[in-house]
């Protein structure tokens, strides 16, 4: 996907720690979409229980022996390396693209944070490390990730190629979207009242965030290059729940699913990209 090189002045970035900006205010964004937003850290491809688990044992981690350096500017940040400049040049594309289309809809649009760490972080919403892969956080409007998680992606998991990468950091933006819409109460309340849907509500927000990454593609259809939406398809199958299940020798549960199937995951994916119409991400009725 051929992406212009980022704006300084249009993109937030960090090296870890919690942002702490406001949320936004409430509505909808087009005419049907349904949205909801996962309680606590949103985690690409990585089980929330387990992402919990992390957070709880490394809550005490902190990094007090050496003396504070200097603030980085942004441009030093997203030039630390090419993964980096990747993810900013996504980041900025990402904000030129939805700002225009809240500020259409009267909604409060507040551009998230992009934290880049080694290691080991806290978030809004905690301690976390590197083997959570990439995640979002509500609480301080953040999207986390270490970078070295593309060589994993690469390596490990089959998807190779930028819009691979893109992909993830759209993805991590769809849940600021979501974050956005200001309904965090009512899904809140409605795990409250019926914890035994818990998950299959997480799956519908996950495989709604794949679909406004590829709607953010789709609206972007110029600079998309032969190959791009092959390798995001490879990227979303990789990251399926039962995919994911298989090759670490565990049986298959769909009720257990947090982030849905490969065939859902791709399938949402192409939605976004064929229509690039937000409203067509409806994974609720």
């Amino acid at each position: 996907m051929r992406l212009t090189r980022f704006d300084p002045s249009n993109i937030r970035v960090s090296g870890g720690g919690g942002g702490g900006f406001p949320g936004g205010g409430g509505g909808k964004m087009g005419c049907g979409t349904i949205v909801i937003v996962l309680i606590g850290a949103l985690v690409f491809g990585v089980d929330p229980g387990q992402m919990l688990g992390s957070l709880q044992n490394v809550q005490q981690q902190t990094s007090t022996s050496a003396p504070a350096a200097p603030p980085k500017t942004v441009e030093e940040y997203c030039t630390e390396n090419a993964y980096a400049t990747e993810s900013c040049n996504a980041l900025d594309s990402l904000n030129r693209t939805w700002q225009p289309l809240f500020q259409k809809a009267n909604i409060s649009f507040e551009q998230p944070t992009l934290n880049f760490y080694k290691g080991g972080t806290r978030s809004g919403c905690g301690a976390a490390q590197s083997s959570m892969g990439p995640f979002y956080c509500p609480a301080d409007q953040g999207i986390y990730i270490d970078t070295s998680f593309y060589d994993q992606l690469d390596k490990e998991l089959g998807a190779k190629g930028d819009f691979a990468r893109y992909y993830v950091m759209a993805h991590e933006y769809g849940h600021h979207l979501q974050q956005l819409q200001g309904i965090n109460a009512q899904v809140r309340q409605a795990q409250q009242r019926s914890p035994s849907q818990s998950n299959a509500l997480q799956v519908k927000m996950e495989l709604q965030a794949d679909c406004y990454a590829g709607v953010w593609a789709g609206k972007n259809r110029e600079l998309i290059e032969p190959g791009d939406m092959e390798e995001g398809l490879t990227a979303a199958s990789a990251i399926g729940d039962d995919t994911l299940m298989k090759n670490s020798g565990q049986a298959v549960s769909p009720e257990s699913f947090t982030h849905g199937s490969s065939a859902e995951r791709m399938r949402w994916l192409k939605r976004g990209l064929d229509t690039g119409n937000e409203d067509a991400c409806d994974t609720f009725t």
